[in-house]
Protein backbone atom coordinates (compact mmCIF):
# COMPACT_ATOMS: atom_id res chain seq x y z
CA UNK A 1 0.00 0.00 0.00
CA UNK A 2 1.38 3.32 -1.03
CA UNK A 3 0.90 6.37 1.43
CA UNK A 4 0.41 9.68 -0.70
CA UNK A 5 1.82 12.80 -0.36
CA UNK A 6 -0.67 15.24 1.31
CA UNK A 7 -1.11 18.29 -0.74
CA UNK A 8 -3.55 20.88 -1.76
CA UNK A 9 -6.75 19.90 -3.28
CA UNK A 10 -6.65 22.22 -6.80
CA UNK A 11 -9.82 21.79 -9.33
CA UNK A 12 -8.69 22.55 -12.94
CA UNK A 13 -11.76 22.76 -14.93
CA UNK A 14 -14.05 19.43 -14.18
CA UNK A 15 -10.84 17.32 -12.26
CA UNK A 16 -9.85 17.27 -8.88
CA UNK A 17 -5.98 17.52 -8.02
CA UNK A 18 -4.18 16.77 -5.21
CA UNK A 19 -5.35 15.63 -1.99
CA UNK A 20 -6.60 12.08 -1.78
CA UNK A 21 -7.77 12.42 -5.90
CA UNK A 22 -6.56 9.73 -8.28
CA UNK A 23 -3.54 10.65 -9.73
CA UNK A 24 -4.49 12.11 -12.98
CA UNK A 25 -2.47 11.34 -16.46
CA UNK A 26 -1.90 14.22 -18.49
CA UNK A 27 -0.52 14.73 -22.27
CA UNK A 28 0.08 18.33 -24.65
CA UNK A 29 -0.78 18.38 -28.39
CA UNK A 30 1.58 18.75 -30.65
CA UNK A 31 -0.49 20.62 -33.02
CA UNK A 32 -0.74 23.96 -33.99
CA UNK A 33 -3.13 25.81 -31.71
CA UNK A 34 -3.64 27.54 -34.22
CA UNK A 35 -5.27 24.77 -36.43
CA UNK A 36 -8.58 23.87 -34.26
CA UNK A 37 -9.93 21.33 -36.12
CA UNK A 38 -6.69 19.51 -35.65
CA UNK A 39 -5.90 20.50 -32.26
CA UNK A 40 -9.87 19.29 -31.56
CA UNK A 41 -9.24 15.99 -33.19
CA UNK A 42 -5.94 15.08 -31.40
CA UNK A 43 -7.93 15.57 -28.18
CA UNK A 44 -10.30 14.01 -28.42
CA UNK A 45 -8.24 10.69 -29.63
CA UNK A 46 -6.15 11.54 -26.38
CA UNK A 47 -9.86 11.63 -24.14
CA UNK A 48 -10.86 8.36 -25.95
CA UNK A 49 -7.42 7.11 -24.47
CA UNK A 50 -8.42 8.16 -20.93
CA UNK A 51 -6.42 10.91 -20.64
CA UNK A 52 -7.19 13.80 -18.03
CA UNK A 53 -5.91 17.09 -18.96
CA UNK A 54 -4.10 18.74 -21.70
CA UNK A 55 -1.72 21.23 -22.07
CA UNK A 56 -1.52 23.33 -25.62
CA UNK A 57 1.59 25.62 -26.36
CA UNK A 58 0.35 29.53 -26.98
CA UNK A 59 3.07 30.79 -28.95
CA UNK A 60 1.67 33.89 -29.81
CA UNK A 61 -2.04 35.79 -29.69
CA UNK A 62 -3.50 34.16 -32.86
CA UNK A 63 -2.80 30.64 -30.55
CA UNK A 64 -4.50 32.21 -27.86
CA UNK A 65 -7.31 33.38 -29.99
CA UNK A 66 -7.67 29.68 -30.59
CA UNK A 67 -8.34 29.14 -27.07
CA UNK A 68 -11.80 30.34 -27.14
CA UNK A 69 -13.30 28.16 -29.67
CA UNK A 70 -10.79 24.71 -28.59
CA UNK A 71 -12.24 25.10 -24.52
CA UNK A 72 -16.06 25.23 -26.26
CA UNK A 73 -15.76 21.92 -27.91
CA UNK A 74 -13.10 20.52 -25.51
CA UNK A 75 -14.13 17.23 -23.44
CA UNK A 76 -11.35 17.49 -21.06
CA UNK A 77 -9.64 20.52 -19.37
CA UNK A 78 -6.83 22.85 -20.80
CA UNK A 79 -3.54 24.25 -19.48
CA UNK A 80 -2.60 27.26 -21.62
CA UNK A 81 1.62 26.50 -21.80
CA UNK A 82 2.58 30.61 -22.11
CA UNK A 83 6.43 31.60 -22.17
CA UNK A 84 7.55 35.37 -21.53
CA UNK A 85 4.46 37.02 -22.55
CA UNK A 86 1.62 38.32 -19.65
CA UNK A 87 -0.67 39.46 -22.99
CA UNK A 88 -1.03 35.95 -23.84
CA UNK A 89 -1.81 34.44 -20.41
CA UNK A 90 -4.31 37.15 -19.92
CA UNK A 91 -5.87 36.48 -23.21
CA UNK A 92 -6.24 32.77 -22.32
CA UNK A 93 -7.37 33.27 -19.06
CA UNK A 94 -10.37 35.66 -21.01
CA UNK A 95 -10.86 33.00 -23.33
CA UNK A 96 -11.71 30.21 -20.99
CA UNK A 97 -8.79 28.49 -20.28
CA UNK A 98 -8.78 25.99 -17.20
CA UNK A 99 -5.38 26.28 -15.52
CA UNK A 100 -1.73 28.10 -16.86
CA UNK A 101 1.60 26.68 -16.99
CA UNK A 102 4.07 29.58 -16.27
CA UNK A 103 6.98 31.22 -14.40
CA UNK A 104 5.99 34.48 -13.11
CA UNK A 105 9.83 35.14 -12.89
CA UNK A 106 9.95 34.65 -16.45
CA UNK A 107 7.04 37.47 -17.26
CA UNK A 108 8.63 40.74 -16.60
CA UNK A 109 7.75 43.66 -14.35
CA UNK A 110 6.11 42.80 -11.20
CA UNK A 111 3.25 44.48 -12.42
CA UNK A 112 2.39 42.46 -15.10
CA UNK A 113 3.16 39.27 -12.99
CA UNK A 114 0.21 40.94 -10.67
CA UNK A 115 -2.24 41.75 -14.15
CA UNK A 116 -1.79 37.82 -14.36
CA UNK A 117 -2.41 36.43 -10.61
CA UNK A 118 -4.98 38.88 -10.37
CA UNK A 119 -6.95 37.98 -13.22
CA UNK A 120 -6.26 34.19 -12.20
CA UNK A 121 -7.50 34.79 -8.62
CA UNK A 122 -11.00 36.32 -10.06
CA UNK A 123 -11.33 33.15 -11.48
CA UNK A 124 -9.79 30.05 -9.84
CA UNK A 125 -7.44 29.66 -12.28
CA UNK A 126 -4.39 27.21 -11.09
CA UNK A 127 -1.16 27.74 -12.65
CA UNK A 128 1.54 25.03 -12.66
CA UNK A 129 5.40 26.47 -12.46
CA UNK A 130 7.32 24.28 -14.42
CA UNK A 131 11.01 24.50 -13.81
CA UNK A 132 13.37 22.53 -16.48
CA UNK A 133 16.82 21.67 -15.27
CA UNK A 134 17.73 23.29 -19.07
CA UNK A 135 16.41 26.68 -18.74
CA UNK A 136 17.70 27.88 -15.35
CA UNK A 137 18.11 31.33 -14.70
CA UNK A 138 21.60 32.59 -15.40
CA UNK A 139 22.47 33.07 -11.78
CA UNK A 140 21.69 29.72 -10.60
CA UNK A 141 23.55 28.13 -13.23
CA UNK A 142 26.65 29.43 -12.23
CA UNK A 143 26.30 27.88 -8.58
CA UNK A 144 28.09 24.98 -7.71
CA UNK A 145 25.69 22.76 -6.03
CA UNK A 146 23.48 19.62 -7.68
CA UNK A 147 21.79 20.66 -10.66
CA UNK A 148 18.45 19.01 -8.63
CA UNK A 149 19.24 21.64 -5.70
CA UNK A 150 19.35 25.00 -8.23
CA UNK A 151 15.86 23.34 -9.83
CA UNK A 152 14.51 23.76 -6.11
CA UNK A 153 15.85 26.77 -5.36
CA UNK A 154 14.06 27.99 -9.08
CA UNK A 155 10.65 26.66 -7.94
CA UNK A 156 10.68 27.89 -4.83
CA UNK A 157 11.94 31.36 -5.62
CA UNK A 158 8.53 31.53 -8.49
CA UNK A 159 6.64 30.07 -5.91
CA UNK A 160 7.50 33.12 -3.63
CA UNK A 161 6.24 35.73 -6.02
CA UNK A 162 3.09 34.02 -6.13
CA UNK A 163 2.71 33.94 -2.62
CA UNK A 164 3.78 37.32 -1.73
CA UNK A 165 0.85 38.04 -4.07
CA UNK A 166 -1.65 36.37 -1.94
CA UNK A 167 -2.12 33.23 -4.63
CA UNK A 168 -1.84 29.37 -3.68
CA UNK A 169 -3.75 27.75 -6.69
CA UNK A 170 -0.47 26.49 -7.76
CA UNK A 171 0.77 23.29 -8.96
CA UNK A 172 4.83 22.09 -9.34
CA UNK A 173 7.03 20.33 -11.99
CA UNK A 174 10.64 20.36 -11.53
CA UNK A 175 11.24 18.18 -14.90
CA UNK A 176 15.07 17.06 -16.21
CA UNK A 177 16.33 14.62 -19.04
CA UNK A 178 18.52 13.17 -16.27
CA UNK A 179 16.21 10.48 -14.41
CA UNK A 180 18.05 10.45 -10.89
CA UNK A 181 18.55 14.35 -11.14
CA UNK A 182 14.02 14.48 -11.86
CA UNK A 183 14.03 11.82 -8.63
CA UNK A 184 16.45 14.02 -6.76
CA UNK A 185 14.44 17.39 -7.32
CA UNK A 186 11.20 15.71 -6.50
CA UNK A 187 12.42 14.32 -3.37
CA UNK A 188 13.91 17.47 -1.91
CA UNK A 189 10.84 19.71 -2.80
CA UNK A 190 8.45 17.09 -1.49
CA UNK A 191 8.84 18.63 2.03
CA UNK A 192 8.94 22.06 1.52
CA UNK A 193 6.14 22.92 0.01
CA UNK A 194 2.06 21.78 0.25
CA UNK A 195 1.13 21.93 -3.41
CA UNK A 196 0.63 19.66 -5.79
CA UNK A 197 3.34 18.06 -8.05
CA UNK A 198 3.40 17.40 -11.78
CA UNK A 199 5.98 14.50 -12.72
CA UNK A 200 7.67 14.04 -15.41
CA UNK A 201 10.89 13.01 -17.35
CA UNK A 202 11.25 15.84 -19.88
CA UNK A 203 12.67 14.93 -23.01
CA UNK A 204 12.65 11.54 -22.15
CA UNK A 205 13.37 10.00 -26.36
CA UNK A 206 11.42 8.02 -28.40
CA UNK A 207 9.04 5.23 -27.45
CA UNK A 208 11.75 2.30 -25.79
CA UNK A 209 13.74 4.85 -24.32
CA UNK A 210 11.36 7.07 -23.32
CA UNK A 211 8.89 4.82 -21.36
CA UNK A 212 12.34 3.64 -19.66
CA UNK A 213 13.60 6.50 -18.49
CA UNK A 214 9.53 7.75 -17.72
CA UNK A 215 8.99 4.70 -16.13
CA UNK A 216 12.29 4.15 -13.44
CA UNK A 217 11.81 8.00 -12.62
CA UNK A 218 8.15 8.51 -12.30
CA UNK A 219 7.74 4.86 -10.89
CA UNK A 220 10.13 5.60 -8.08
CA UNK A 221 8.27 8.58 -7.08
CA UNK A 222 5.13 6.93 -7.24
CA UNK A 223 6.13 4.19 -5.04
CA UNK A 224 7.05 6.77 -2.43
CA UNK A 225 3.93 8.51 -2.56
CA UNK A 226 5.13 11.38 -4.93
CA UNK A 227 2.93 12.80 -7.56
CA UNK A 228 -0.39 14.15 -8.07
CA UNK A 229 -0.72 14.36 -12.11
CA UNK A 230 2.28 12.69 -14.35
CA UNK A 231 2.47 13.03 -18.39
CA UNK A 232 5.26 10.53 -20.51
CA UNK A 233 7.49 12.51 -22.29
CA UNK A 234 7.46 10.91 -25.41
CA UNK A 235 8.60 11.31 -28.99
CA UNK A 236 5.54 10.24 -30.43
CA UNK A 237 1.89 10.55 -30.85
CA UNK A 238 0.36 11.98 -27.78
CA UNK A 239 -2.18 9.17 -27.47
CA UNK A 240 0.97 6.72 -26.83
CA UNK A 241 1.91 9.06 -23.90
CA UNK A 242 -1.70 8.36 -22.16
CA UNK A 243 -1.45 5.04 -22.73
CA UNK A 244 2.05 5.18 -20.80
CA UNK A 245 0.96 6.59 -18.13
CA UNK A 246 -1.93 4.66 -17.44
CA UNK A 247 0.54 1.53 -17.53
CA UNK A 248 2.75 3.10 -15.31
CA UNK A 249 0.14 3.96 -12.31
CA UNK A 250 -1.82 0.05 -13.03
CA UNK A 251 1.68 -1.32 -11.92
CA UNK A 252 1.85 0.19 -8.89
CA UNK A 253 -1.88 -0.15 -8.33
CA UNK A 254 -2.52 3.50 -8.41
CA UNK A 255 -5.15 3.31 -11.02
CA UNK A 256 -7.72 1.04 -12.61
CA UNK A 257 -8.11 2.39 -15.57
CA UNK A 258 -8.76 -0.06 -18.38
CA UNK A 259 -7.45 -3.33 -19.02
CA UNK A 260 -4.06 -4.35 -17.36
CA UNK A 261 -2.16 -6.60 -19.98
CA UNK A 262 0.58 -9.50 -19.23
CA UNK A 263 1.84 -12.02 -21.19
CA UNK A 264 4.75 -14.54 -20.32
CA UNK A 265 8.12 -14.81 -22.00
CA UNK A 266 8.63 -17.14 -24.65
CA UNK A 267 10.35 -20.34 -24.01
CA UNK A 268 10.90 -23.73 -26.05
CA UNK A 269 7.26 -25.08 -24.98
CA UNK A 270 5.68 -22.67 -26.99
CA UNK A 271 3.64 -23.93 -29.89
CA UNK A 272 2.23 -20.91 -30.91
CA UNK A 273 3.07 -17.04 -32.13
CA UNK A 274 2.74 -15.65 -28.93
CA UNK A 275 4.57 -12.52 -29.42
CA UNK A 276 2.36 -11.39 -32.15
CA UNK A 277 -0.91 -12.88 -30.48
CA UNK A 278 -0.08 -11.23 -27.57
CA UNK A 279 0.20 -7.44 -29.61
CA UNK A 280 -3.01 -8.49 -31.13
CA UNK A 281 -4.56 -9.12 -27.94
CA UNK A 282 -3.55 -5.18 -26.65
CA UNK A 283 -4.56 -3.59 -30.43
CA UNK A 284 -8.30 -5.66 -30.27
CA UNK A 285 -8.36 -4.44 -26.48
CA UNK A 286 -7.10 -1.28 -25.88
CA UNK A 287 -9.56 0.90 -25.61
CA UNK A 288 -11.92 -1.50 -23.51
CA UNK A 289 -12.39 0.76 -20.79
CA UNK A 290 -12.94 -2.12 -17.78
CA UNK A 291 -10.64 -2.64 -14.94
CA UNK A 292 -9.84 -6.08 -15.83
CA UNK A 293 -6.64 -8.05 -16.54
CA UNK A 294 -6.46 -10.32 -19.56
CA UNK A 295 -3.04 -12.36 -20.21
CA UNK A 296 -1.39 -14.12 -23.00
CA UNK A 297 0.36 -16.83 -21.79
CA UNK A 298 2.38 -19.73 -24.11
CA UNK A 299 1.33 -22.76 -23.37
CA UNK A 300 -1.64 -24.50 -21.53
CA UNK A 301 0.57 -26.51 -18.84
CA UNK A 302 1.61 -23.62 -16.88
CA UNK A 303 0.05 -20.90 -18.76
CA UNK A 304 -3.55 -20.66 -16.82
CA UNK A 305 -2.27 -21.67 -13.28
CA UNK A 306 0.59 -19.04 -13.47
CA UNK A 307 -1.74 -16.20 -14.67
CA UNK A 308 -5.26 -17.14 -12.69
CA UNK A 309 -5.05 -13.50 -11.34
CA UNK A 310 -6.23 -13.13 -14.93
CA UNK A 311 -9.94 -12.20 -15.62
CA UNK A 312 -9.26 -13.81 -19.06
CA UNK A 313 -7.06 -15.42 -20.90
CA UNK A 314 -5.41 -17.07 -23.51
CA UNK A 315 -2.96 -20.47 -23.44
CA UNK A 316 -1.40 -21.10 -26.59
CA UNK A 317 -1.44 -24.80 -28.12
CA UNK A 318 -0.20 -26.21 -31.37
CA UNK A 319 -2.70 -24.25 -34.00
CA UNK A 320 -4.96 -24.08 -31.63
CA UNK A 321 -5.54 -21.83 -27.77
CA UNK A 322 -7.35 -22.30 -24.64
CA UNK A 323 -9.45 -19.67 -23.43
CA UNK A 324 -9.40 -19.51 -19.61
CA UNK A 325 -10.95 -17.64 -16.88
CA UNK A 326 -9.52 -16.89 -13.30
CA UNK A 327 -7.13 -20.02 -14.07
CA UNK A 328 -9.91 -22.73 -15.60
CA UNK A 329 -9.76 -23.37 -19.25
CA UNK A 330 -13.49 -23.00 -20.64
CA UNK A 331 -12.94 -23.28 -24.33
CA UNK A 332 -10.79 -24.98 -26.74
CA UNK A 333 -10.08 -22.90 -30.29
CA UNK A 334 -8.37 -23.02 -33.84
CA UNK A 335 -5.61 -20.53 -33.82
CA UNK A 336 -7.03 -18.02 -36.17
CA UNK A 337 -10.31 -17.86 -34.15
CA UNK A 338 -8.91 -17.12 -30.82
CA UNK A 339 -9.21 -13.38 -30.43
CA UNK A 340 -12.53 -13.32 -31.80
CA UNK A 341 -13.42 -16.05 -29.49
CA UNK A 342 -12.30 -14.29 -26.25
CA UNK A 343 -14.13 -10.81 -27.21
CA UNK A 344 -17.15 -12.56 -27.57
CA UNK A 345 -16.72 -14.32 -24.31
CA UNK A 346 -15.64 -10.77 -22.94
CA UNK A 347 -18.34 -8.73 -23.89
CA UNK A 348 -21.20 -11.21 -22.71
CA UNK A 349 -19.69 -11.46 -19.80
CA UNK A 350 -20.41 -7.37 -19.29
CA UNK A 351 -23.99 -7.25 -20.99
Amino acid sequence: MINRRKSKELTIGNLKIGNNNPISVQSMCNTDTRDVKATLEQINRMAERGCELVRLAVLNKDAAEAIKDIVKKSPLPLVADIHFDYRLAIQCINNGINALRLNPGNIGKRENVEKVVSLARQQNIPIRIGVNAGSLEKDLQDKDMPLSEKMVISALGHIKILEDLDFDLIKVSLKSSDVLTTIEAYRSIANKIPYPLHLGVTEAGTMRGGLIKSSVGLGTLLAEGIGDTIRVSLTEDPVEEVTAGFDILKSLGLREKGVNFVSCPTCGRTQIDLIGLAKKVEERFKNLNKPITIATMGCAVNGPGEAKHADFGIAGGIKEGYIFKKGEIIARVPEDQLLDKLEEIITKSYE
